[in-house]
């Protein structure tokens, strides 16, 4: 296959940026998207020239990190498909495609393709645990929890946090993540003590962050590598009331008192 790309270049957070055109040669179907880059990079490396910065780790769909807009769609053509998954086999042979990272106030550009996705670390360190001293672990058995709940759970926490939710957002919200996070807590009886608290913490974090509010626009949950549904946002926002009503009740019982 050959293949035409057009790349945003950026050399650093404040230089400016632009797109590049490169030539892809030489590329079989069975190559991963980054396998592909890799290609690129090495071609221009044998030239003399800067090859393309862009994340990634695992490359198997699990750290989350690869992520990148490709022809304007996160992650790529493919549903449920993180971009190390995505192969070339799900383009022509002539194809043009254009590659640009992240686009949001809360991803600031660091190279080319590489974004900063530290707001994510900060949401999850305000409040994406359980902080009560436990003991020992318990025998699996000794809490029963209703199987849908678990299922939820689980779905939840395959959250990878990959910034595509926000990508994808026309507000660049991170709600589909933030709730991703707090859903497979809450659903769960060890998440029940601060769930509450835990709501309150990360959304005010989220907001903090700069990113965009949630309009329910669902192209978050399409552009999810892992399908995470926005039922979880309506969860999180039912808890972010409730616990906000808690609050509430809280500080007149104090007053009277």
């Amino acid at each position: 296959m050959r293949l035409t790309l057009v790349v945003w270049r950026q050399q650093g957070p404040t230089a400016p940026g632009k797109f590049v055109t490169y030539p892809a040669n030489d590329i079989t179907p069975e190559m991963s998207f980054l396998e592909m880059l890799d290609v690129v990079n090495e071609e221009l490396i044998a030239k003399g020239e800067m090859p393309i910065a862009f994340d990634h780790d695992c490359r198997e769909g699990i750290c989350g990190s690869c992520g990148v807009m490709i022809n304007g769609v996160a992650h790529g053509p493919m549903k449920g498909t993180a971009t190390c998954q995505l192969h070339m086999r799900s383009f022509k042979d002539g194809d043009t495609i254009q590659v640009e990272p992240w686009r949001a106030r809360a991803f600031p550009v660091i190279k080319d393709l590489v974004v900063d996705r530290s707001a994510f670390d900060r949401i999850i360190a305000s409040g994406g645990f359980i902080s009560a001293n436990t003991g020992g672990a318990q025998d699996a058995n000794s809490t029963l929890i209703a199987k849908d709940l678990v299922d939820q759970s689980m779905d939840a926490a395959a959250c990878i946090a990959c910034g595509a939710c926000v990508a994808a957002c026309p507000n660049a919200s991170a709600s589909l993540f933030t709730s991703a996070k707090l859903s497979h807590l809450a659903l769960l009886p060890q998440g029940q003590p601060e769930r509450f608290r835990r709501t309150l913490s990360m959304v005010s974090q989220m907001e903090d962050e700069d990113f965009g509010g949630c309009t329910l626009h669902g192209e978050c949950q399409e552009a999810c590598p892992k399908e995470i549904s926005i039922d979880n946002i309506v969860r999180m926002n039912r808890d972010y009331i409730r616990a906000n009503i808690a609050k509430r009740e809280e500080k007149a019982l104090a007053g009277d008192a």
